[in-house]
């Protein structure tokens, strides 16, 4: 018998493996042409050079644009995530009066296209008499990060032992010290993994930062204008690469406290005094 279900899994992990090989296998060409000793993406390789990475180090526009993004990130990051943390309580604490159509519309921006979401805030900006800067980019990255930064955290807050914040209240805390001390302490796995997960998507996003920025561009859109001079490949392979390495660790991370968060149950050494 065993030997049959093996055997009727064998198609679904044949198809696993050439469904990743054609997803990530053309982003694993990024180190490579990173590190070869020509400016044209070609075979066979011209040889082996770090000056590509070197590069990078003198060059200020790249280093502008990577202060900016890692600002961009970090503010959007904490913003969402503490709108996910309320939001995310609100709706799995309590029977809220249209809480269904409320939830779908925060998590509108993920089934809609990116470039319409751009294209709506830009106009509105617009028209309302603002200004394009990393503020303004800062907002459309909060738009589509809050509703990861509640799905990450409705998981936590619906797998929450809820007899700790019981006993609390019993021992005559209020809602507040209640939270502070007993809920977020708990919660904290998921408010990790939502931070470095939003952190990660405002960090790579590059359409609203396209429509959204001004002249202080964020990092994928310096990238984006490096493609129009050949001479300049190599470093923004190079650039991508250091991106992709980093991205990794950091969903990496993100998805193991996630997981954390869903499966651990244990409250840990929380104390009432």
């Amino acid at each position: 018998m065993s030997g049959i279900g093996r055997e009727k899994n064998r198609p679904l992990a044949i198809y696993a493996v050439f469904y990743l090989a054609f997803l990530y296998l053309p982003v694993l060409f990024l180190p490579v042409f990173s590190v070869n000793d020509s400016i044209y993406i070609s075979f066979p390789l011209k040889g082996f050079t770090w000056q590509w990475y070197e590069s990078m180090i003198g060059n200020e526009p790249m280093l502008n644009s990577l202060m900016n993004s890692i600002r961009v990130a970090l503010a959007t990051a904490t913003i969402s995530t503490l709108l996910g943390i309320f939001a995310a309580k609100a709706v799995t604490r309590y029977t809220l009066p249209g809480a269904r159509p409320v939830i779908a519309t925060i998590m509108l921006p993920l089934v809609v296209p990116e470039i319409i979401l751009g294209t709506a805030l830009l106009i509105v900006i617009m028209q309302a008499g603002g200004t394009l800067s990393l503020l303004t980019v800062t907002l459309g990255h909060i738009l589509l990060c809050v509703p990861f930064s509640m799905a990450v955290l409705m998981s936590r807050f619906e797998g929450f032992d809820r007899s700790m914040e019981e006993a609390s209240a019993d021992l005559g805390e209020n809602a507040w010290w209640t939270f502070w001390r007993v809920t977020l302490p708990m919660a904290m796995p998921g408010i990790t993994s939502s931070f470095l997960l939003c952190f990660t998507i405002s960090f790579d996003e590059f359409i609203m930062a396209f429509f959204l920025g001004s002249t202080d561009p964020t990092l994928p859109v310096f990238m984006w204008n490096q493609l129009r001079f050949p001479q300049r490949l190599p470093g923004v392979l190079a650039l991508g690469s250091c991106i992709l390495l980093a991205s990794f660790f950091v969903i990496a991370l993100a998805e193991y406290l996630r997981r954390r968060s869903s499966f651990n149950s244990d409250p840990g050494a929380i104390t009432i005094d």
